[in-house]
């Protein structure tokens, strides 16, 4: 993976701006960097070599029928192979393997519809520097990000928001709607929002043209409906394939690999898939696992995590024979981490969840370069307890947030009086499920599936795969998510909820499709997220934080927070969590040190 970055316009840039920029774009691509500046562009990218590291250097060039066209790109492309054969059919030669030059003829043999042929993840900008025309592009599902500025005269786009804001003309400002994304929808964001004033998102399934001060986006991709005729016998072995054969196409690469490793269906189907691909080549797997210190003296089962992880991990490493890698955390560190996962995430974050998976993948970098990981199996799948509880699928709003209210009473006064919170939430949530492809005549409570699916798709499995990729790509580790493949949302989109709660078991269908790969403890334990601490001196940590916070007074955080309410978090313990399954009130106070720090690191000012 890498990073990208682009100047159109304006005034040319000088050194010290694309110094300054590069330089934040140096933990996603730590291996090489590069800077061209054909006619009217300034375009930069840093290296993370996995593929072909002599040979697929960037920026890429190529001369094609009378035009120049300039590629930076980060991504992956996993059906290389073949649009690789595809091109040489055509005519195409390639000087080295990489999938940075396959994209590249791909983009000047076939245009903006090359995106139809393309599964991988991606971000990339291609300048056609006759016409002075820039076209960007995003993958489907949204594993890596694409930002970008519109200035009067000038165009800016970068993987990340801090190489946007390094540039002298993009000050760090939010306004209402960033407070309201900040504390009512946060750590999530509306789809498109940079939080920062002015900054926006490409959207996943999304492309674009800039040309002569214009940009005109279009989305090219959505899940869609239709009707699912494969018996099931049928369909189980269509999943089992879709997803051995997405693992298997992930593994390749020209630095180590290794998995993530927790000890639930997802990881484990993947690490073992990946296992005995390693054994075939007489290799062995080294896999990793996070945990805290001290945590199974405090875990309690609960409604959404209702058994710890290590005794399945240790199942697992057993049947795998891994070479597998404890790291375990302590409180301090653990605390300690919160304002560098701020900077990693350009945001405030998952608060611990973020913090960890920063340590951890810190860790992992020391013995791989790419990392294979579970996410979104449970958003394509019905994983999630809101996916099976009547009561929440019957409720408007977002399931993982269903705490308006709560979150209402942090706003300062001064936006209690221009924000109305319920209407900021409501017409988000109306306009997804609007957007929510159904065929004609769909049951009512097949239609409140496919919603409560693009729900997630769309909002929590974002949020999801933003703390992936930024707490990874910050030790520069790739992590690749092989239920991420374009023909697994695809197909399982339009299988019926009956079959995909197979056995009455979230996620039933892909149990019983990869049953034998697994150990039988493992393959029907019910689900358990992504770890967190138990340890009460977490709490009494980030309190003591938040505490002197409010003592000193001078706190950014309290122009756009109200500081009674956060006294008040101090003292109460709520029933429910502030965003999915893991923020409870020890994460909720330390997501409010994490956006003190973001409003003092960036320097936010409020418009």
């Amino acid at each position: 993976m890498c990073a990208i970055a682009g100047i159109l316009g304006g005034r040319e840039p000088d050194q010290e701006t694309i110094s300054t920029m590069l330089k934040t774009m140096k933990r996603r691509g730590p291996d090489a960097h590069g800077i061209i500046s054909p006619r009217g562009a300034v375009l930069m990218h840093s290296r993370l070599a996995v593929i072909d590291p002599e040979g697929g250097g960037q920026p890429m060039s190529l001369y094609w029928r009378g035009q120049h066209h300039h590629l930076v790109y980060n991504g992956e492309l996993y059906n290389t192979p073949e649009l690789r054969r595809e091109l040489e059919g055509l005519g195409h030669h390639f000087l080295g393997h990489s999938d940075t030059e396959v994209l590249l003829h791909a983009y000047v043999q076939w245009g903006e519809d090359c995106l139809d042929r393309l599964n991988g993840i991606f971000a990339f900008a291609v300048w056609q520097e006759e016409t002075e025309t820039l076209f960007l592009a995003r993958d489907r599902i949204g594993v890596k990000p694409l930002f970008y500025t519109q200035q009067e005269n000038q165009f800016l786009f970068a993987s990340e928001i801090k190489t946007i804001l390094a540039h002298p003309s993009v000050p760090a400002r939010m306004d209402a709607n960033a407070v309201a994304e900040i504390l009512l929808i946060g750590p999530g964001r509306t789809p498109g929002c940079g939080v920062f004033q002015g900054i926006r998102e490409i959207e996943p399934g999304y492309c674009g043209t800039y040309q002569h001060g214009q940009l005109h986006l279009r989305r090219y991709w959505q899940l869609t409906d239709r009707m699912h005729t494969e018996t099931l016998p049928q369909t189980l072995e269509r999943i089992r394939y879709l997803v051995t054969d997405s693992i298997q196409r992930q593994l390749v690469s020209d630095v180590p690999v290794c998995t993530f490793l927790s000890g639930g269906l997802d990881s484990s189907l993947i690490s073992a898939v990946a296992a005995k691909a390693f054994r075939d080549n007489g290799e062995r797997l080294s896999t990793f696992s996070v945990d805290y210190e001290d945590n199974h003296l405090y875990f309690t089962p609960g409604k959404f995590q209702p058994n710890s992880d290590p005794s399945y991990i240790r199942m697992m490493t057993d049947a795998l024979n891994s070479d597998h890698h404890w790291v375990i955390l302590n409180q301090e560190e653990l605390v300690d981490a919160l304002p560098e996962a701020v900077e990693a995430r350009d945001l405030p974050g998952m608060a611990d969840v973020d913090a960890s998976l920063l340590l951890l993948c810190r860790k992992m970098k020391e013995h791989a370069t790419v990392a294979l990981s579970g996410e979104c199996a449970d958003e394509i799948f019905g994983g999630y307890p809101w996916y099976t509880d009547p009561d929440i699928r019957s409720r408007s709003g977002f399931p993982w947030a269903q705490s308006t209210a709560w979150r209402a009473s942090f706003l300062h006064k001064d936006y209690r009086n221009i924000l109305d919170p319920e209407e900021y939430i409501h017409c988000r949530y109306v306009q997804t499920c609007r957007e929510s492809h159904v065929l004609d005549g769909c049951h009512p409570d097949e239609r409140r599936m496919k919603e409560m699916i693009n729900l997630n798709f769309r909002w929590f499995m974002q949020t999801l795969l933003d703390r992936k990729d930024r707490m990874s790509m910050w030790s520069g580790l790739e992590v690749r998510v092989p239920f991420c493949d374009v023909r697994i949302a695809e197909y399982m989109y339009a299988v019926p909820w009956s079959m995909k709660h197979l056995d009455g078991y979230e996620k039933g269908l892909l149990r019983r499709a990869v049953g034998d790969l697994l150990p039988p403890e493992v393959l029907w334990r019910k689900k358990s997220p992504y770890p967190k601490t138990h340890n009460p001196a977490y709490l009494h940590l980030v309190s003591g934080k938040l505490r002197e916070l409010i003592q000193d007074g001078t706190s950014p955080l309290f122009r756009i927070a109200d500081i009674h309410a956060l006294k008040e978090l101090l003292t109460a313990q709520y029933p429910w969590p502030w965003y999915g399954q893991l923020m409870n009130t020890a994460q909720t106070i330390a997501y409010m040190l994490q956006v003190d720090h973001w409003l003092r690191h960036y320097k936010v000012e409020l418009v």
